[in-house]
């Protein structure tokens, strides 16, 4: 009999937010590891959070993982039941665990402590210079004494009572053997005082019920960990393996948030972003891949490994995400680029010049701003000589330019022949022939090559250009 269980990962958001961009490289990491071990890739929102969970935020972090390529073979919109992948859809499967948890001597308790009294415990503890955990108010009320609450209109929460003298051991699949000892966890919240349940307790359950066998997620999860596999041992359910992954911390050493250099993926989409420069950057943050190139999603499935996860936190790097980027865009086909720069370029360039724009601006666009720039200096005269433009055209003189629009005529705007001819008459070369050609046709000191400026300029227009150029000397 074949006893192989298939691999199945899952990615677990809380719609609380819009997705960052460390939640999209957790959801990278298990898409991948799903992808390249032929497994499963699950997608639970967990929104059992009712004052801060929204619908729009859930809705949008399914089209941010379809716009990354993750695509998800069980959970929302696929795999069966829609609602059964949402945890505030799923009260009734909680409470039948609560129910057996509840049945068994000594594993669970009702808690009446308030908000304030464990605050105050807690910085009793701190002052003391203990780590804080719960101080068993409640643990040892009597059957008496829980009904007298009750009685008094009291919703207590329900507290999972950690075995004291023992320890709780795994295999991390990232930072390797780990070992707990309970006495310095403390008995924990698994259902609010609201009847909603805690992270804790629906988040392990769930992971256990959907058959996940793998969980990549943060190492701000690491100590809770044990806990889970506690409520899960008292469950008899399976146990998956967990890896916790490093940290991405922003430019000043601290958590990556906004503060500090992140933004959310919907963010990045509207300002240009491309999902494939997005998603190598993020492959390889944290993550070594055995080399440099730029990769599909399916190759880097291939390269994905755990064993090359780093244990080290890792360090956002904004100009990592810009070069990935630029190569993205040197990657994208013809039809995709177009439709990436947007209305407004459509609106400029002509049907007729579409594919030699592409190809003279694509070395030069990171952004469809920047489409949308060049289109206006080829296009319109909705430009401006930049200064240190101006600068170089005052530097070659009226004389220069007069003889570029007279051999501009001659050579009927052949570019090679006209520089070629330039050359002659002028008797400069290389930057003190090219860089004044620049400036004047285009306002700028940089940009595409100048092979593709003049077609796409026109001989009227660069003629023009020309001549304004001279006047300015």
């Amino acid at each position: 009999m074949n006893t192989h269980i298939r691999l199945k990962t899952r990615f677990a958001p809380s719609p609380t937010g819009l997705m960052h961009l460390g939640n999209a490289r957790t959801a990278l990491f298990n898409a991948l590891y799903a992808y390249s071990q032929g497994g499963i890739f699950l997608l639970r929102i967990e929104d059992t959070d009712i004052e801060r969970s929204q619908e729009d935020f859930a809705r949008q972090l399914l089209e941010d993982l379809r716009w990354l390529g993750l695509d998800w073979q069980e959970g929302p919109l696929v795999g069966g039941e829609e609602t059964s992948y949402y945890q505030s859809q799923r009260g009734e499967t909680y409470a039948k665990y609560y129910a057996q948890l509840e049945q068994l001597e000594q594993v669970v308790y009702p808690c009446f402590c308030s908000p304030q009294e464990l605050a105050l415990s807690r910085r009793v503890q701190q002052s003391a210079g203990q780590a804080p955990r719960y101080a068993d108010t409640c643990a040892r009320l009597s059957p008496a004494d829980i009904a007298a609450k009750l009685a008094k209109g009291l919703q207590p929460t329900l507290r999972f009572r950690v075995p004291r003298g023992q320890t709780v051991e795994f295999t991390d699949l990232v930072r390797g053997p780990q070992k707990f000892a309970c006495d310095d966890l403390g008995d924990f919240i698994i259902r609010r005082a609201d009847g909603t349940p805690a992270f804790f307790f629906c988040n392990a359950v769930d992971d256990a019920l959907m058959g996940i066998t793998h969980v990549l997620r943060g190492e701000d999860h690491l100590a809770n960990t044990p806990r889970q596999q506690l409520i899960l041992q008292a469950l008899g359910l399976p146990i998956p393996q967990y890896g916790h992954i490093s940290l991405i911390l922003g430019n000043d050493g601290t958590p990556l948030s906004k503060r500090n250099g992140s933004q959310s993926v919907q963010e990045l989409r509207s300002q240009g972003w491309l999902a494939e420069g997005v998603v190598n950057y993020l492959a390889r943050l944290g993550h070594t891949c055995s080399h440099d190139h730029f990769l599909s999603l399916s190759a880097l499935a291939q390269e994905f490994s755990v064993e090359r996860l780093g244990r080290a936190p890792a360090h956002f790097d904004e100009q990592q995400l810009h070069h990935w980027q630029q190569v993205a865009v040197s990657h994208t086909t013809e039809e995709q680029l177009w439709q990436w720069m947007g209305e407004a370029v459509q609106a400029i360039v002509p049907t007729s010049a579409r594919a030699e724009f592409i190809v003279a601006v694509r070395p030069n666009v990171v952004y469809p701003q920047d489409a949308l720039h060049l289109a206006q200096i080829f296009f319109t005269e909705d430009w401006q000589i930049q200064a240190d433009a101006h600068t170089v055209i005052v530097e070659a003189g009226m004389a220069f330019f007069e003889e570029a629009v007279k051999t501009l005529g001659e050579t009927q705007a052949d570019y090679k022949k006209w520089v070629a001819l330039l050359k002659d008459r002028t008797g400069k070369k290389g930057k003190t022939l090219f860089m004044p050609l620049r400036a004047a046709l285009t306002g700028e000191t940089h940009g595409p090559e100048m092979v593709h400026v003049l077609p796409l300029l026109g001989m009227e227009r660069a003629r023009g250009r020309l001549q304004r150029a001279g006047e300015r000397c």
